[in-house]
């Protein structure tokens, strides 16, 4: 029902910078939520940004640093990723909580896209 394409990941030098997309297609109604995760080799999947419908929140390693930002006529967030670091390097993923058509509230996943820091 809902299809998320990611974009914009790649290869960086320390210091560089990414802007991330994801932009989803199919029966969505309302948009309840947004984020962005990442996981890292041998660790846990991460919460890295989200928008509420209250609120713009950051995890600590990445205030000031990520901006993370919608647009809802185009069904697309993104993540403007400045000042990157090696501890960046991850899968990100998008995830999105959604109504559809059908009245149905759910998560959907995006495929994920690589963020390599590296000189």
């Amino acid at each position: 029902q809902v299809q998320l394409v990611e974009s914009g990941g790649g290869l960086v030098q320390p210091g560089g910078s990414l802007q991330l997309s994801c932009a989803a297609s199919g029966s969505i109604v309302r948009t309840v939520a947004t984020g962005w995760y990442r996981q890292a080799p041998g660790k846990q999947r991460e919460l890295v940004a989200s928008i509420t419908t209250t609120s713009t929140n950051y995890a600590d390693s990445v205030k000031g640093r990520f901006t993370n930002s919608r647009d809802n006529a185009k069904n697309t967030v993104y993540l403007q990723m400045n000042s990157l670091n090696p501890e960046d390097t991850a899968v990100y993923y998008c995830k999105v909580d959604v109504y559809t058509r059908t009245l149905r509230r759910g998560d959907y996943w995006g495929q994920g896209t690589q963020v390599t820091v590296s000189s």
